[in-house]
């Protein structure tokens, strides 16, 4: 199987089942199939795109972008997914990292992306694809032929590119179907960049795989979530922590009825026990999956289900998603048994083919014997449970002792009036380092360090107490939702 023709089967299959719903169109699987047929001529006769030729998709989320998605790989080639919401310099990076030999574009970002390189503009793309008559068959690609360059949301320097062939990403499909219990009858919201491999792998094509219906919209507002929840009545929604506690503080949500949804589904960033339970109690669900995975493997990691949330709500689980294992080990690479603290690794049938162009960089992650460093710490418990700790080059070490920015984070999340917090280290001319914090507050205060010092103060030992405290209006997030520690000082 690969993916133009798991397409082309549910063609077949639900011939006139719902397959995307945008603000501007409604397509059955048919005419998804159909259209994305049209698409993949126009590309191959006009530009001579096949097999291996890297195509960039620069638009936001909808109707031209899932379109174009299956176009591209449709002709056995690379689909380049680009984030709408990056700069000309950011898009120039890419594409001539990748060599793309054209990009998919409408409006501004036709704009930006034609002084760069050859851009097919999809405008008004039902209305273009009407005069096209040429068909395309279905790739007959293997398994193992690269289909998918996803760049990395460079949080800590310039993106690389991950590869992915139709093998990993159909496995990642099939765990996320079974994991969180897609079916032809689900509905899926889809907010989040699909340029990222949680909301492209897990939940676009998760979805696919099943058949399910996808309704798509351009970027995520909590009043629109809500609105198009009761008007469509979705069942899945994958979203970024930040996505629920925005959602959970619009002031009628326990008026507006989301009772259709079956899985909420949040990742990329962490969570704490108290604000899981506030959005529990807002959003009025004891529905809610907790992910965690990497970009290089698929995203595949470990998932945690709604049960678990009552007694390890703030933690990532205990378990590899399917088809995934994980383990801890320690800064010799030795498997750390039972409790203890370690960096996090990840074996997984969904796992990249490796970075693009940057052999080096991928031996320096990925082990000859599957195993992905994740880059990350963790705690784990007496039960199994995993506690993201914080990014190992992230960690601080202060008069030679290790503190964990993310336990930081979590005591002052306690706070009533703080919305978010980044722990982080910063020099110190005695210690090496020491800790500082960036707050979000819902309202003013005298004298923050005096405040957030004596809360915390019962909280934890004194070497892990932040000395130094900054407020911000928000923190820096990219187009995924990560904060940016990088660019606080």
């Amino acid at each position: 199987m690969n993916i133009p023709k798991l397409l082309a089967v549910n063609a077949r299959k639900f011939p006139s089942g719902e397959a995307l719903i945008t603000p501007e169109c409604r397509l059955s699987w048919s005419e998804l199939h159909d259209q994305s047929l049209r698409l993949a001529a126009h590309l191959h006769e006009q530009y001579e795109i096949g097999a291996g030729d890297r195509v960039a998709l620069y638009l936001p989320n909808g109707y031209s972008w899932v379109l174009g998605y299956f176009a591209v790989i449709n002709l056995g080639a690379i689909v380049v997914p680009i984030n709408a919401r990056l700069t000309s310099a950011e898009l120039e990076y890419i594409l001539g990292d990748c060599d793309a030999r054209v990009v998919i574009a409408q409006g501004e970002h036709a704009e930006r992306a034609s002084a760069l390189a050859p851009c097919l503009r999809l405008d008004q793309p039902s209305a273009q694809l009407a005069d096209m008559h040429a068909r395309w068959l279905v790739a007959d690609a293997a398994a193992d032929q690269p289909c998918t360059l996803l760049y990395t949301s460079g949080t800590t320097g310039k993106p690389k590119g991950v590869l992915f062939d139709h093998h990993a990403l159909l496995t990642v499909a099939t765990a996320s179907a079974v994991e969180m219990d897609m079916r032809p009858h689900s509905r899926l919201l889809h907010m989040m960049p699909l340029t990222h491999s949680a909301p492209l792998n897990v939940f676009l094509l998760g979805g696919t795989y099943v058949g399910a219906a996808h309704v798509v919209l351009p970027e995520f507002h909590p009043r629109l979530l809500l609105d198009t929840v009761e008007q469509e009545r979705t069942t899945h929604f994958f979203g970024a922590p930040v996505a629920f506690l925005l959602t959970a503080q619009q002031p009628d949500i326990t008026e507006r009825d989301i009772s259709s949804m079956q899985a909420w589904v949040y990742g990329g960033g962490p969570l704490s026990s108290e604000q899981v339970a506030l959005i529990a109690e807002r959003m009025r669900t004891d529905r809610l999956y907790c992910v965690y995975g990497l970009t290089e493997a698929g995203p595949s990691g470990t998932i945690m289900m709604p049960e678990e949330h009552r007694q390890k709500a703030g933690s990532i689980g205990c378990r590899g998603a399917l088809h995934t294992e994980v383990r801890m080990v320690d800064e010799h690479g030795n498997e750390v048994i039972g409790e203890g603290t370690g960096q996090l690794q990840i074996r997984t049938e969904g796992m990249m083919l490796g970075y693009w162009n940057k052999p080096e960089a991928t031996a320096e992650c990925l082990h000859s014997d599957g195993w992905l460093d994740s880059g990350d710490l963790a705690r784990r418990d007496a039960g199994g449970y995993y506690w993201v700790l914080g990014r190992a080059k992230e960690l601080i070490i202060s008069g030679g002792v290790n503190v964990y920015p993310r336990e930081i984070e979590v005591a002052l999340e306690g706070h009533p009036n703080i919305v978010e917090v980044a722990a982080f280290g910063v020099p110190h001319p005695q210690w090496g380092e020491t800790v500082k914090a960036v707050v979000v507050l819902r309202e003013p205060v005298a004298d923050l360090q005096a405040e957030l010092s004596a809360f915390l103060e019962p909280l934890l030992a004194d070497y892990k107490r932040p000395r130094l405290y900054a407020e911000m209006q928000a923190l820096p997030r990219n187009a995924n939702g990560k904060v940016m520690k990088h660019q606080l000082s």
